[in-house]
C-alpha cells in the first residue's frame, strides 16, 4: 500500500513527534545538520519514534533548504543533507511506516515585506523536493509555515517534482479572529487555498497554541474543507525555567487534547516541540483502546 493509498482509506493516522527537542535533551543543537554530524543520535530519535507506534516518520530536514542555509552560514551541503535526512529515517521505519519529506519556511520573507521574490522560493523549495524524492521519501511534510504564500509556492514545487502525497501545516499564534498565523492568515483562508492549490492533508503545528486551542483550528478548516486535517501540536505552551526553554504538558494530558483535535475533525495526529516518544506511545493506546485504528507498525 502507498501513502497515498492508505491516506485514502480516511483511517486515522498518526505522525511522530519532535526531533529539534529531542536532540537538544540530548545535548545537541537542533536542526538538520545533524544528519551530517551526527548521524546515530538523529537515527535513534527515529527509532524511538518507529518502536513508539506512529505511522509516519518526518525526515529531520526542516530548514534544510538553500536560502536557510546560507542565510545561516550553515556548512552542510543541500543535496548531502537531505539525501542523510531521508535515508535516516528509512533506516528506522518498519516495512509498514511511511516517510514523509519535512520541508519548512527559509526564514525570510517574501515582497513587498521582504527581500524574495516567490519564484526564488520556489526554485529553493523545489530544489530540496528533488533531493528528498532522490532519497526515497514516500511524501512531503510542509510544516510551520507562518506564511500562506510561502506554504503555496512550497506545495506548488512538491507537486512539480513529483505526484507523490503532500502534506501542508501552518503554525498559528491565535484561535481569534478565526485563528491568525504571524503573517495574518486565517484558519479558513488557508484551508481554502491548499485545497485550491492540490494538498493531499492540511492542518496546524507547532506556534502558540496548546493541543486544546488546536482543535479549534481543526474545527474551523472542517467548515470549509473535505480534506484530510493534521493536527500537530506542541507539549503545550513553553515556559523559560533557568533559561532555558521547556515544555511540560504530560503525555496523558497530551493526548487528551489530540482527542479533542479528533472530535473537531483531525485524521491525522502527532507531535511538535516538547512531544517525546512516551507522548507519540500514550497517543498510539489511545487509538488502539478509543477509535476503531489499527497500529500499522
Amino acid at each position: 500500500m502507498s501513502l497515498a493509498d492508505l491516506l485514502a482509506t480516511k483511517s486515522l493516522i498518526l505522525i511522530d513527534g519532535a526531533m529539534g527537542t529531542q536532540l537538544a535533551e540530548a545535548g545537541l543543537e537542533m536542526g538538520g545538520h545533524n544528519c551530517i554530524f551526527h548521524p546515530k543520535e538523529v537515527l535513534s530519535v527515529h527509532e524511538q519514534y518507529s518502536k513508539a507506534g506512529c505511522n509516519l516518520l518526518i525526515t529531520n530536514t526542516l530548514t534544510m533548504n538553500g536560502i536557510s542555509i546560507d542565510k545561516h552560514k550553515i556548512d552542510v551541503d543541500v543535496k548531502e543533507v537531505n539525501l542523510s535526512g531521508a535515508r535516516l529515517a528509512k533506516a528506522a521505519a518498519t516495512s509498514e511506516q511511511y516517510i514523509l519529506g519535512d520541508i519548512s519556511s527559509t526564514g525570510q520573507l517574501l515582497e513587498p515585506y521582504g527581500d524574495y521574490s516567490e519564484e526564488q522560493f520556489y526554485t529553493t523549495f523545489k530544489e530540496q523536493a528533488e533531493y528528498l524524492l532522490a532519497g526515497g521519501v514516500d511524501g512531503f511534510m510542509i510544516e510551520t509555515m507562518m506564511d500562506a504564500r510561502e506554504a503555496l509556492c512550497a506545495l506548488r514545487a512538491c507537486r512539480d517534482v513529483s505526484q507523490l502525497p503532500v502534506l501542508v501545516t501552518l503554525s498559528f499564534q491565535t484561535i481569534d479572529k478565526g485563528g491568525r498565523t504571524l503573517m495574518g492568515n486565517s484558519a479558513k483562508e488557508i484551508a481554502v487555498a491548499l485545497e485550491e492549490a492540490g494538498a493531499a492533508g492540511i492542518g496546524a503545528n507547532c506556534g502558540d497554541l496548546d493541543p486544546h486551542e488546536t482543535a479549534v483550528i481543526v474545527g474551523i478548516m472542517r467548515e470549509c474543507v473535505d480534506l484530510s486535517l493534521i493536527a500537530q501540536p506542541n507539549a503545550g505552551k513553553p515556559s523559560l525555567i533557568d533559561g532555558q526553554t521547556v515544555y511540560d504538558m504530560s503525555p496523558e494530558d497530551f493526548t487528551e487534547g489530540i482527542a479533542e483535535c479528533i472530535a473537531a475533525g483531525a485524521s491525522i495526529v502527532g507531535g511538535c516541540c516538547g512531544t517525546t516518544p512516551e507522548h507519540i506511545r500514550c497517543v498510539a493506546e489511545w487509538l488502539r483502546w478509543n477509535t476503531c485504528w489499527k497500529q500499522e507498525a
